[in-house]
C-alpha cells in the first residue's frame, strides 16, 4: 500500500479524533515533507484540509438531517467554539450551519468525500537518472498557491513568456518551474523562471530562488504537460516507495529544455526529486 493509500485510511478510520500532520505521516512510515507533496500529488489537496474537510462534510450530512446541538457539532468536528466551526463552515460551503439546518438538504453543496485513490499511475515510467547539482540561481515570477488554485500556474508563465531571453544576466534559454517555501496548510510558492548568473541586476518585480547543490532523481516526462500532476503521482507514490530512497527537504522543480514547446504543451520536461544521500 502506497503512503498516501496508508494515510487516507489512517483519516477515514479516526478523522473525528484529533490529528496532527507527524501522527498521520507515522502511520504512513514516511516523512511529514514526503507525506505532504505525495498527498497534494495523489489527490490534489493538502493533507490537512482533506481532514477539516472531510469533518465538516460529515457535520453537513447531521446538520441537514436536523442535528439539535450545532455546538455539539461543533465540538465532534473538532473545533471548540461555535463561532470558529461556523466560520470554517462559511468558508467550506459558503452558508452558515443554522442556514444549512434550517434548509434540510445538502443539493448544490461541495461535499468532500473520502478519496478512493482511483487515479491511475503512469505504467511506463521510465528509471530515473541521478545527479548531483551545482549551485542554481532562479529569477522570474513567483505566486503562492495552494493545490486548489494550482490552476492559475499555466496563466503566470504565460505572463513570464516575453520576459525570457531578456532576464538580466540569464544563463542558456532553459526554464525552471520552482515549487518552495511550503507550510503545513498547503500554501507553496511557485516561481517560473530561468537561470541567472547572479541576482544583482535584477528588477525588483522578480523573485529570486537559490537552489543549493543537492542529489536529484531526475524523471523525464514525455507526454502532454497537462499529464504533469499524474507523473509526480507516480513518482511519489510508486517510483520513491519503492525505490528505498527518502525525499530531502529541498526545492523540488521542473526542467523544461529549449525543446518544449509551450504552444502545443509537448518537449523535454523533467522533474527533478531531491533525494538524501
Amino acid at each position: 500500500m502506497n503512503p498516501v493509500a496508508k494515510a487516507l485510511w489512517f483519516i477515514e478510520s479516526r478523522y473525528a479524533a484529533e490529528l496532527t500532520l507527524d501522527e498521520i505521516a507515522r502511520s504512513a512510515c514516511v516523512t511529514r515533507f514526503h507525506l505532504s507533496r505525495a498527498f497534494e500529488a495523489a489527490t490534489g489537496r493538502p493533507v490537512m484540509r482533506y481532514v477539516r474537510a472531510r469533518r465538516l462534510t460529515e457535520a453537513a450530512r447531521r446538520l441537514a438531517a436536523g442535528a439539535p446541538d450545532i455546538l455539539a457539532v461543533a465540538m465532534d468536528s473538532g473545533y471548540g467554539s461555535h463561532e470558529a466551526f461556523t466560520r470554517a463552515f462559511r468558508e467550506q460551503f459558503g452558508l452558515t450551519p443554522d442556514a444549512l439546518r434550517a434548509r434540510g438538504h445538502l443539493n448544490q453543496l461541495e461535499l468532500v468525500e473520502p478519496n478512493d485513490m482511483n487515479e491511475t499511475f503512469i505504467d511506463d515510467l521510465a528509471p530515473p537518472r541521478f545527479e548531483q547539482t551545482r549551485p542554481l540561481l532562479v529569477a522570474g515570477l513567483s505566486g503562492r498557491y495552494t493545490c486548489e488554485s494550482g490552476a492559475g500556474i499555466p496563466a503566470q508563465w504565460q505572463r513570464f513568456g516575453p520576459q525570457i531571453g531578456h532576464v538580466p544576466g540569464q544563463v542558456g534559454m532553459v526554464t525552471y518551474g520552482v515549487c518552495c517555501n511550503s507550510d503545513d496548510s498547503g500554501n507553496f510558492d511557485y516561481v517560473c523562471g530561468v537561470e541567472v548568473s547572479d541576482f544583482s541586476a535584477l528588477p525588483a518585480e522578480l523573485a529570486r530562488v537559490r537552489i543549493p547543490s543537492h542529489r536529484y532523481a531526475v524523471f523525464a516526462h514525455d507526454r502532454h504537460i497537462s499529464e504533469i500532476r499524474r507523473t509526480w503521482n507516480t513518482v511519489w507514490n510508486r517510483w520513491l516507495p519503492e525505490s528505498g530512497h527518502r525525499p530531502a527537504d529541498a526545492p523540488v522543480f521542473e526542467r523544461y529544455s529549449e525543446r518544449f514547446d509551450p504552444r502545443t504543451g509537448m518537449g523535454g520536461v523533467e522533474l527533478w526529486l531531491p533525494i538524501e544521500g
